[in-house]
């Protein structure tokens, strides 16, 4: 299988079999990536085909700085941005979030009360059930903590490979995230308690 700088380089010769192997492997990524920053499906297609056309356009500037997964990557939000009216560098959070309503969580964001594990959630509903309710929570957070939860977790990035392509600091990657999984750990066990 030909890696990705070796795709770049051979698109920036003409190679459109480069291209489209290019597109065959990350664009499913893209989409659910410009997912998770618009919320409208057709969009985020859109999105999508708008970043492939930046890609052509700009296959010979691409200089190799940065990986080429981080150059789609940052592209695609970047029109995402663009496509909701929102051109920010990172999303700010509300300080109040974390305040004493949050439930299982103190104000430092800690969980107040021992976390249980899951033992018998194979009892209680199927892997398939399971991704349903995930996939909900994920849909459910505000944009930077979705987008981020996306990549870390859903794409597997590293954390610097998140904080490149988002143009975020490691800080605010690291509470978005924390946030982010928090959340998503707390809707899911209100589903599986029936709360």
């Amino acid at each position: 299988m030909t890696d990705d700088a070796e795709l770049v380089v051979l698109m920036q010769k003409g190679d459109e079999e480069a291209f489209a192997q290019l597109v065959e492997r990350y664009h499913t990524r893209l989409v659910r990536l410009a997912s998770s920053v618009v919320a409208n499906r057709h969009v985020a297609e859109e999105v999508v085909q708008d970043t492939w056309l930046a890609v052509l356009r700009g296959i010979d500037s691409f200089e190799g700085r940065s990986s080429p997964w981080t150059w789609l990557y940052r592209i695609c939000v970047n029109r995402a941005r663009t496509a909701v009216g929102k051109e920010h560098r990172s999303w700010p959070f509300d300080p109040q979030e974390l305040g004493s309503d949050d439930g299982p969580f103190t104000a430092d964001g800690a969980w107040v009360d021992r976390v249980e594990p899951w033992s018998d959630v194979t009892e209680r509903m199927d892997a398939d059930a399971l991704t349903v309710h995930v996939k909900s929570a994920i849909e459910s957070l505000p944009p930077g903590q979705r987008i981020v939860v996306t990549l870390r977790d859903v794409e597997g990035r590293s954390s610097g490979e998140v904080c490149e392509a988002l143009s975020i600091t490691e800080g605010n990657q690291r509470v978005l995230l924390h946030r982010a999984r928090s959340r998503i750990r707390v809707m899911v066990d209100h589903r599986l308690r029936g709360s």
